[in-house]
């Protein structure tokens, strides 16, 4: 079995640290901090830049020099106002100081330095889908903004009863303008938290079929396949992407079986 789904580690301080390495893949990296008010995280960056996302409470954040004070909005990730945002390129320092009590998630990928420290703003929800493949979308730092050497990082919200994902895609193979290459994770929030959903990643060969029940504040790997969630009624589900590869665009192809759900919806 493949060792896609990952569970936190605890409850305090840094709960997941899936590195590029720990994925046994180039280029994404997630880590997530849970910080009671007054705590803090503070990292070098190295060689990748970084996309720090206050998923749920406020923090002060600074990168190098830069003192960004306090930021964020929303106390529930499921409130659906826009998330406060910050980018750190490569050979840079961050931290974090918690004011109230925070989640602050730490999406990471090669940087090459093109892009400076700024706070990530114009982040509007769009919806997308239709019927039950109806979700909501903050696009955070996906290809249209100019703004990062590598990360691509979107959140998504999928109501009860709906899918998302959806129809099945894969972006695995490097073949631009067709596809890009972009490995990917699914950090997984579920709303009430005792809830639970679903995501199966699989290739259409059949070497690779995962199917997962996901927990409030697992991650699920995504190295290659297609990779569908599924939400059961009466639990709203949210996840935060992190995508990376060789270049930064976002081009995918839809499962050849069930595709015509996006040629019908299209229409």
């Amino acid at each position: 079995m493949a060792d896609l789904l990952r569970k936190p580690s605890g409850t305090r301080g840094k709960v997941h640290d899936i590195t590029a390495q720990s994925a046994n893949w180039g280029y994404v990296g997630f880590g997530l901090y849970h910080l009671k008010a007054g705590e803090t995280a503070a990292e070098p960056t190295g060689d990748r830049e970084v996309i720090l996302v206050l998923v749920e409470g406020k923090a002060e954040i600074a990168v190098g020099d830069q003192n960004f004070g306090e930021l964020g909005k929303r106390m529930s990730v499921f409130e659906r106002i826009p998330p406060a945002c910050v980018y750190a390129p490569n050979d840079a320092d961050w931290n974090a100081k918690a004011t109230t009590d925070c989640v602050l998630a730490v999406c990471t990928a090669p940087g090459k330095g093109n892009y400076p420290a700024r706070v990530i703003s114009d982040i509007e929800m769009v919806e997308r889908g239709k019927g039950a493949n109806t979700r909501y979308i903050h696009p955070i730092a996906m290809e249209e903004k100019d703004i990062a050497d590598s990360l691509l990082v979107t959140e998504v919200f999928t109501p009860s009863g709906n899918w998302s994902s959806y129809p099945p895609h894969r972006h695995d193979e490097d073949n631009y303008p067709d596809m890009t290459y972009l490995e990917e994770t699914y950090y997984h929030r579920l709303n009430p938290k005792q809830g639970f959903g679903f995501q199966r990643v699989f290739t259409e060969d059949g070497e690779l079929d995962e199917t997962m029940a996901v927990s409030d504040g697992d991650v699920v790997l995504v190295p290659k396949g297609h990779h569908p969630c599924g939400s059961p009624y009466g639990y709203e589900m949210y996840y935060l992407n992190v995508m990376a590869g060789p270049m930064r665009k976002w081009r995918f192809q839809n499962h050849p079986d069930h595709d015509w759900i996006f040629q019908r919806d299209s229409k």
